[in-house]
Order: structure tokens, then C-alpha cells, then sequence
């Protein structure tokens, strides 16, 4: 697989993983409150996402260069190494405004690469 391929490849992945994450939003605050598996769900996307992100700036530094793609995969970091100190806030504030806005540039991307 090429480097073009493997950089379509994560893009493709990325929107999957935030589609995955607006169906559980349109849950609603109340299920992500009430319901351990969504906030757990939540932090396993933050690390599929920040994985993903992560190879996608390796593969193409200036073309990923938009400071959102490095704060996804610092993001992801965080929940994997600090999973004792997550915010709940924080977290479901991530997932409903930073998530729809980097897909939205994954969207972008895939229509122009």
C-alpha cells in the first residue's frame, strides 16, 4: 500500500470513528450521564481517533499541519495516560464540539486529496 493509499485509508477510518461518536451524542447529556458504556465508548474514540490522526501527520506533516490534528492526538494521550483524572465535561465538550469540527475537515479532505 502507498503512502496515498494508507493516508485514505486513516481518512476513512477517522470518519467512521465520528460518525460511531454522533450516534452516541444524538443519545443525548442523559445517557452519557446515566450510561458507563457511553463515556467509556467516548474514550475508546478519543484513542482510535488520536491514533489515526497521529499516523495521518506522520504521513504528510504540512498537509495535516493545522494545529486541530495535533490537539486530537495530545487528546488522546491524556485519556490514555490520565484516565483517573478525565473531566466528564471535558470529555462529552470534545466529543460534541472538537469531533464534529475535525470531521468536518476529514470530510474537506477526502473531497480535495
Amino acid at each position: 500500500m502507498n503512502e496515498v493509499d494508507r493516508i485514505q485509508r486513516c481518512l476513512d477510518e477517522l470518519r467512521s470513528a465520528f460518525d460511531t461518536a454522533a450516534n452516541l451524542v444524538e443519545r443525548g447529556r442523559d445517557a452519557y450521564d446515566s450510561d458507563l458504556a457511553v463515556p467509556l465508548a467516548f474514550e475508546a474514540l478519543s484513542n482510535r481517533i488520536g491514533d489515526l490522526v497521529r499516523r495521518l501527520v506522520a504521513a504528510d506533516s504540512e498537509r495535516f499541519s493545522a494545529s486541530i490534528w495535533r490537539q486530537a492526538a495530545r487528546h488522546r494521550d491524556y485519556v490514555v495516560h490520565h484516565c483517573d483524572r478525565l473531566d466528564a465535561e471535558l470529555l462529552w465538550r470534545t466529543v460534541t464540539e472538537s469531533f464534529p469540527e475535525l470531521a468536518a475537515l476529514v470530510r474537506a479532505e477526502q473531497q480535495t486529496g
